[in-house]
């Protein structure tokens, strides 16, 4: 590094780039647009099923399970706790702090309620998060299949919830920006995101492994600096300190957050559990959505099998993808929601990308068709039809 790098000012980092993230938007333009459309049409078809039926599709995207959880503790804090004739507790504590946070910050500044503040920041979430998948497609594939691979991460089945009042659009945006800081070497920045993606979700875990695998990786090539290790110390420290504190909250520092989850009948089995609601399931007659999240469970194996072994992205993408695919996959309760843990692994979609991206349009056009039907179509009934949480 020369004496005229060490004296060039610091601000001048921030001057040069500003045009670059303009640039990168304008790229990315045309990706969001489809993206934003294919959220919209979805969203619009759920709204005319929705007034079809005599219900309010606000209250549909704004107070549907989950979103409920998270509008009482923005509103109230932490502390409610229901308790089930079975003997079954179920703790609010069960959700991370960083959506909530940000719902009741944005009713302390906005005349809105928790549910209107719940939305905006899940679309802006998602916007961001596209914005963030357009970015690592582009550097890694190119423009053509990166503007496939936000359309398509639009267009999954469970993609309403990326417009739900949920927290999958923020631990996604965080996630994809904290990769793509790593892809540039911006470990500082990987760090923080990873550590605020931890703070969203409880697999928001993921992220904060693929940053700290691929600074030790850097460090361990001597390609690092003492930014990737800070990096690395950064990153866990959100998910890593929610856990001790409801541990020191419950009375059990290492455990007490697991407990909260056991509670949920969520926890880290090795697969039995989902393997015996398996069984259960094709020995007699099922619920649609049951059978879909197997299929869907199941088509995200395989495409992390293609990840891997036919597309082999970089370190961190193969690491976060892995660790969402184990956790939900090996993990067992609410075996209805497994596709809606699969959508922050946006890496899984680049092989399919990949391949419409270099197939003739035609083709892709077909496939992209049939995948908005069921893409809407399963939102109207996820929603509105289903006896079972998303």
């Amino acid at each position: 590094m020369s004496a005229e790098t060490l004296d060039r000012p610091v601000s001048s980092a921030a001057v040069r780039s500003a045009p670059r993230r303009r640039a990168s938007l304008y790229r990315a333009a045309p990706a969001l647009g489809l993206f934003a459309a294919a959220r919209l049409t979805g969203m619009l078809v759920l709204a005319g099923w929705a007034w079809h039926t005599g219900r309010s599709p606000r209250a549909l995207l704004a107070k549907s399970w989950d979103s409920d959880w998270y509008t009482r503790i923005a509103a109230h804090g932490y502390g409610h706790t229901l308790h089930w004739p079975d003997g079954v507790v179920q703790s609010d504590l069960a959700f991370f702090p960083l959506y909530p946070g940000l719902v009741r910050a944005v009713t302390t500044v906005l005349p809105v309620t928790g549910g209107t503040a719940g939305l905006l920041l899940s679309w802006l979430s998602a916007g961001a998060a596209a914005w963030g998948i357009y970015l690592i497609g582009e550097r890694l594939y190119g423009r053509p299949t990166a503007v496939v691979l936000v359309l398509l991460w639009g267009l999954l089945p469970h993609s309403i919830v990326l417009t739900m009042a949920y927290t999958e659009p923020l631990m996604t945006a965080l996630a994809a920006w904290s990769l793509y800081a790593v892809l540039t070497r911006r470990w500082l920045w990987a760090g923080t995101l990873a550590a605020l993606a931890g703070l969203s979700r409880p697999n928001g875990v993921a992220i904060a492994a693929a940053v700290l695998v691929a600074a030790v990786y850097a460090m361990w090539r001597r390609e690092g600096n003492w930014r990737a290790g800070a990096g690395a110390v950064l990153a866990p420290v959100g998910w890593v300190s929610y856990l001790l504190w409801v541990g020191a909250r419950r009375g059990d520092l290492l455990g007490g957050y697991f407990a909260v989850q056991d509670g949920w009948t969520s926890r880290f089995d090795f697969g039995i559990g989902a393997l015996r609601f398996v069984r259960d399931m094709l020995r007699g007659p099922t619920q649609f959505g049951f059978a879909m999240a197997l299929v869907i469970t199941g088509a995200g194996v395989l495409l992390f099998a293609l990840l891997a072994l036919v597309e082999r992205p970089p370190l961190p993408i193969l690491v976060y993808t892995a660790v969402l695919v184990v956790i939900t996959v090996f993990g067992s309760g609410f075996f209805e929601s497994k596709p809606r843990f699969l959508l922050p692994a946006f890496p899984l979609l680049l092989p399919p990308a990949h391949a419409l991206a270099k197939a003739r349009p035609g083709a892709a056009i077909v496939v992209i068709t049939a995948l908005a039907g069921l893409s809407f179509g399963y939102g109207v009934y996820a929603l509105t039809l289903a006896r079972m949480a998303l």
